[in-house]
């Protein structure tokens, strides 16, 4: 192997989440360099948090489609498995590496990790650069007329509609030029070796069946979106009888697909006359909570261990093993809940509103520690975002910035009614109830013995009794509330 080939221009472009090639800076900077493309699946750093479950197969699939998807492009995908650090180190020394290019990353330990490994490579000589591969604008740059960040939604959201368009989103590159890889560098292993499959048992087949993981299943994912649900996203994003949700999600999350992406994409087709303006401005909103969340995180490196909100600290959870259980595997006895966490064991996701009502319920009805919750979605969902999962949990609890009080209830029986009323999402999720009456099929406790008995149903044999009555779960809450240290919150009660 020719020491000049090694050493003349050879780049490196460390990738983590932020595996495609359109609208990818780190790779755009590559230019016609032969290039190291490289993943590390990192195990051994403290301050990481390691991928639950179902991040974990979907990472699988979607680092498999990436290394086809550079290899068809003259590039090569290469993996290591351990310490960031030392393995991003020793490669660039091994190869020779001039220039060194990745993906800004927003949480406490990774910005740590990754300025030291610029700074080790500077002090080597190497060129090493980051790049905003995963926000329409970084947290820094969203700020008051004081500088000053926010902790409020809707004025955070005005100042980053305020900066304009993002950066125009730039092509995948036609073609990719594979540097070799030098014998002494650290030793590759194949996606396989990663272990991010399930085995014994396998319990992957509903998230195989619900998502295309890779570039071209996210690319597929935003066309249907754009050309389907949007044209009433608006109005009907909040139903849960239809779909009506994007399913961008875990695209976002592992950066198959930029949020500059969508948003020219959006931008396009309200321009065309295919969308209308405010079903676009309703969806780039939750684009855009996704952003105010990464500012939360950049601002707060602990988002998912500690209330935001000091004084819940103090909270007085109880420890109910058998309620989490019964949370978890979807027996509560509440249908919308239970059709909710069914979804999201089978398939990797849940509808924001079902989220909502299932953490909820989780931190009010039962009375548990959010971050049980946080985990657990942290675990099973194939989107489980750094930012987006403890912020939106907090959210949910009263602790978080611009959180919804604590003392706003969700009724789940008024919530199903509300949005899956014929109870479609119900019965689909929760077939005991398949031949309930959508009368009662958001509370079967209110049915007379005949009425469930003419749908084939006995409580607490067919499906379960409610783990526990919604007026006094609403009273215990309010009252652990009342525990609490004033927070600058109110006292008025809603049961939404």
């Amino acid at each position: 192997m020719a020491k000049s080939v090694l050493t003349s221009q050879t780049t490196l472009v460390w990738l983590r989440d932020d595996l495609r090639l359109d609208d990818q800076p780190a790779i755009a900077a590559c230019g016609s360099a032969p290039t190291l493309f490289l993943y590390v699946l990192d195990n051994a750093t403290p301050g990481l948090r390691p991928l639950g479950g179902a991040s974990k197969w979907y990472l699988g699939r979607s680092l498999t489609a990436l290394a086809d998807c550079i290899a068809t492009r003259g590039g090569r995908l290469d993996v290591l498995i351990g310490a960031s650090e030392q393995l991003v180190l020793d490669l660039a020394r091994a190869a020779g590496v001039r220039r060194a290019f990745w993906t800004r990353r927003y949480g406490g330990g990774e910005i740590a990790l990754d300025g030291r490994i610029k700074a080790a490579l500077r002090a080597n000589g190497v060129e090493a650069n980051s790049f905003n591969g995963q926000l329409l604008h970084e947290p820094w740059e969203v700020t008051s007329a004081k500088g000053q960040r926010f902790s409020v939604f809707t004025p955070f959201w005005r100042a980053h509609q305020a900066l304009g368009t993002a950066a125009v989103p730039r092509a995948a590159p036609a073609r990719l030029n594979a540097a070799p890889w030098p014998d002494a560098a650290p030793r590759r292993v194949s996606i396989a070796d990663l272990g991010l499959h399930p085995t014994k048992p396998d319990w992957s087949s509903g998230l195989a069946e619900t998502w295309t993981p890779g570039e071209a299943g996210a690319q597929a994912r935003l066309g249907a979106f754009v050309g389907g649900a949007l044209a009433d996203y608006a109005d009907a994003r909040n139903r849960l009888d239809a779909d009506h949700s994007s399913k961008l999600s875990p695209h976002l999350r592992f950066g198959e697909i930029s949020p500059r992406r969508i948003g020219a994409t959006l931008e396009a087709a309200v321009a065309g006359g295919t969308a209308q303006a405010r079903q676009s401005d309703a969806f780039m909103r939750e684009i855009g909570w996704r952003e105010f969340s990464y500012a939360q995180l950049m601002a707060d490196p602990d988002l998912a261990t500690r209330p935001h909100r000091p004084a819940f600290a103090a909270f007085p959870f109880r420890d109910d093993r058998g309620a989490l259980d019964a949370w978890r595997k979807g027996l509560t006895g509440y249908p919308l809940v239970d059709a909710a966490m069914r979804q999201l064991w089978r398939t990797g996701t849940m509808h924001n509103r079902a989220r909502m009502i299932a953490a909820s319920f989780l931190v009010k009805h039962l009375l548990l520690d959010w971050r049980l919750g946080e985990a657990w979605f942290w675990d099973t969902l194939c989107d489980a975002d750094p930012a987006n999962n403890p912020a939106s949990w907090q959210w949910v609890m009263g602790s978080g910035a611009d959180a919804a009080p604590y003392f706003r209830i969700f009724n789940p029986v008024l919530q199903g009614q509300k949005f899956d009323p014929n109870g479609n999402y119900v019965r689909h999720w929760v077939p005991e109830l398949a031949r309930a009456p959508s009368a009662w099929i958001h509370a079967p406790w209110q049915a007379s013995p005949v009425e469930r008995a003419s749908a084939g149903l006995v409580l607490g044999r067919d499906y379960p009794h409610p783990i526990v009555d919604h007026v006094f779960a609403r009273t215990r809450a309010l009252k652990a509330l009342a525990t609490l240290r004033a927070d600058g919150g109110g006292s008025e009660v809603h049961d939404a």
